[in-house]
């Protein structure tokens, strides 16, 4: 389905496809041969996604375009059943694996893997023909790449890395409620979506 969402219409080439039960809304551009499948969902809440020339979105798979962080999918990129690409860049030719997490200002270099339940976290730079192994977690840039039991080394380094700022564009400090009341508010711009198809 495509929807209207802020004022902005998805844009899809006529050799693209796009699945039915597929969600592409709002500022979406989708290029010549690229395939969105069943389930997923290409969402420009208020920044761009782009999803280049012979790339694949499978199946239940989530691409959000962020303020400040358009989600940008290179050419020839496999983004995997489940995952969830949010405000990230993903060079040509990347592997992004089965439930595998890119949080807002991640930038996956070329030829790179994020393999399954793999995350990168904000502000996260992975290098051209890195990796991330299987549930493995990636933080800062260059990312040091770490195993989830070693949650305190990982928490050293994304404290200062601004997840609520990034993602949010709250301080820390602003409690759970205040976060939700600000995002129940901007998400209330759905009201005005408008189905294309």
């Amino acid at each position: 389905m495509l929807v209207e969402h802020r004022g902005r219409t998805p844009r899809i080439h006529p050799d693209a496809t796009i699945a039915p039960g597929a969600i592409v809304s709002g500022d979406v551009v989708v290029e010549a041969g690229a395939r969105i499948l069943h389930g997923a969902v290409l969402t420009a809440e208020d920044g761009e996604v782009r999803v280049g020339r012979e790339s694949v979105v499978l199946e239940h798979a989530v691409v959000r375009g962020r303020a400040g962080h358009p989600a940008v999918i290179g050419e020839h990129v496999m983004i995997g059943p489940h995952a969830h690409v949010n405000g990230a860049t993903v060079g040509d030719r990347a592997f992004i694996a089965t439930g595998a997490s890119l949080f807002p200002g991640a930038v996956i270099g070329e030829d790179a893997e994020v393999r399954i339940n793999g995350v990168v976290q904000v502000n996260t730079t992975i290098a051209p023909g890195g990796l991330v192994p299987i549930g493995w977690i990636a933080v800062g840039s260059p990312a040091t790449v770490l195993p989830p039991d070693r949650h305190e080394e990982i928490w050293e380094i994304q404290r200062g890395l601004d997840f609520p700022g990034t993602v949010y564009g709250v301080d820390r400090s602003a409690g759970m409620a205040e976060l939700m009341r600000r995002q129940a508010a901007f998400y209330a711009a759905h009201d005005d979506d408008r189905p294309l198809d």
